[in-house]
């Protein structure tokens, strides 16, 4: 399987990790949290071969991209807004369809209410919404403090965020046979364990979809679908019905055997979600 990303870009002065596969009208992926671009492998490359070319890139301070040493550096939600849209101009993208997973919706619903003249299309997959988030999980654990988390030793680490992403998924023992090891390889050891608390947990404040919560229902100028796993622990099937219903004229489908990480548990089901969607707005448009 040709690697998703394949090149990296300076943006305001950081390496970010990105690639683009195929012809024709542009999609591009956003990667949530704990997480990167490899959870798009399944679903993007066929996106691809059915017509369209794909986008996709890790956020600053995920997966390929650098991870900044200076906590003065925002890798919030609100930051990460910025750095899509200068991919978006690195790609010479005047309007592109989206497709936003977990902490990549909250991006895109900022970016949806900010600019919604550089969309054509929006599908986002059990994403951060409102006061979602952190999960329960995540809350007591920040609540009680993270300071052990942060100076654990590796493999009680590793065995900690192991037990984290398995909660993710419906498909345990595929996920654990299958991408789980390389999930974990991005947020442990000398840079990943200190990373993934300077770059991405302790930016898990929802203020950054609060602010935007009220204008929800400009997103309804847009095509927009929301896609759902059913047994989703970590943003319950809740928050898609009240997304739902302050997006007007969006569209829910709720996946049975589905966790969290849906692009994981059920590739099938979503690409074709997904590729449905690019033909109906690109109908609705002509």
């Amino acid at each position: 399987m040709t690697p998703l990303l394949t090149d990296h870009v300076l943006v305001n002065g950081h390496r970010i990790a990105s690639g683009v596969q195929g012809e024709g009208a542009p999609v591009v992926f956003l990667h949530g949290t704990p997480s990167s671009s490899l959870i798009w492998r399944n679903i993007a490359p066929r996106v691809a071969a059915a017509g369209y070319r794909i986008h996709a890139f890790d956020l600053l301070g995920f997966g390929l991209s650098e991870r900044p040493q200076d906590p003065q550096v925002d890798t919030s939600i609100s930051a990460q807004v910025e750095i899509f849209g200068a991919m978006l101009d690195h790609w010479g993208l005047e309007r592109c369809h989206l497709v936003a997973h977990d902490f990549g919706g909250g991006i895109a619903q900022r970016f949806g209410v900010f600019h919604p003249e550089r969309l054509i299309s929006l599908t986002m997959i059990d994403v951060v919404s409102y006061d979602s988030y952190p999960s329960p999980r995540t809350r007591t654990q920040m609540a009680q403090g993270l300071d052990a988390l942060v100076q654990a030793p590796e493999d009680v680490h590793r065995r900690h965020f192991r037990d984290w992403l398995l909660s993710a998924v419906h498909h345990r023992d595929r996920f654990a046979e299958g991408p789980l090891e390389s999930y974990l390889d991005h947020i442990s050891g000398w840079i990943g364990q200190p990373s993934l608390f300077q770059h991405q947990i302790r930016h898990y404040d929802p203020v950054h979809t609060l602010e935007v919560a009220d204008r929800l229902s400009e997103l309804g100028r847009l095509p927009v679908q929301l896609i759902w796993g059913a047994e989703d622990r970590w943003q319950v099937v809740d928050w898609a019905h009240r997304l739902h219903d302050a997006i007007p004229g969006s569209r829910l489908t709720v996946l049975e055997e589905c966790g969290h990480f849906a692009p994981e548990d059920q590739p099938d089901r979503i690409t074709a979600l997904v590729l449905a969607h690019l033909g109906a707005a690109a109908e609705g448009a002509g």
